[in-house]
């Protein structure tokens, strides 16, 4: 549970040795400015975040595949995006080149609670800590929202990686429902 206290009390730092390498930081500007992430070797460069909602659909298509994610519509897409509560992309800054390395967005109803969708690094990205530096990068954006409640869904094979930040299913026992159309 150290994870959600750090963001709770509004600490930066983690307990765990695999974020030590990042610094987190404002850049200064409104609440929509991107963020800093830099690695202490800067082998990837310059990480930040940005909260712009103007992604290339295109670039973020190929970040999906990277995955293994299958296609979507891009109009879709273009319409989730826009009715977000809160999207996140972190981006890959080497010299003068840009690259879309992680996506994360956020769908809420703007008091308590809010669901988080479309979590995605880049494999080239993966267990270097930048999963988790986007994780709680969104959730402190939400909870300086005075937002709660913060739920997900997750595939098999990402469960233990969401458990580690200190997702649980939901203590009081209660199973999702769905509908889907025939």
């Amino acid at each position: 549970m150290g994870f959600w206290k750090n963001l709770f009390s509004g600490s930066d730092s983690t307990s765990s040795s695999s974020t030590a390498d990042y610094e987190v930081h404002n850049s200064g500007e409104g609440n929509d400015a991107p963020q800093a992430v830099r690695t202490s070797t800067n082998s990837n460069g310059r990480i930040f975040f940005s909260t712009d909602r103007d992604i290339d659909l295109y670039e973020l298509e190929e970040l999906c595949s990277a995955v293994g994610w299958s296609r979507r519509p891009l109009r879709k897409v273009k319409k989730a995006i826009q009715h977000s509560y809160l999207v996140v992309s972190m981006w890959q800054l080497q010299g003068k080149q840009r690259r879309l390395i992680g996506f994360a967005r956020a769908t809420s109803d703007h008091a308590f609670n809010a669901t988080l969708w479309d979590v995605v690094v880049h494999p080239d990205f993966q267990n270097k800590g930048l999963g988790k530096a986007l994780m709680k990068f969104i959730i402190k954006k939400l909870r300086s929202d005075d937002i709660s409640n913060i739920t997900l869904f997750a595939d098999p094979h990402v469960v233990d990686f969401y458990r580690n930040l200190g997702f649980i299913p939901d203590p009081e026992g209660i199973k999702g429902m769905f509908w889907y159309p025939d």
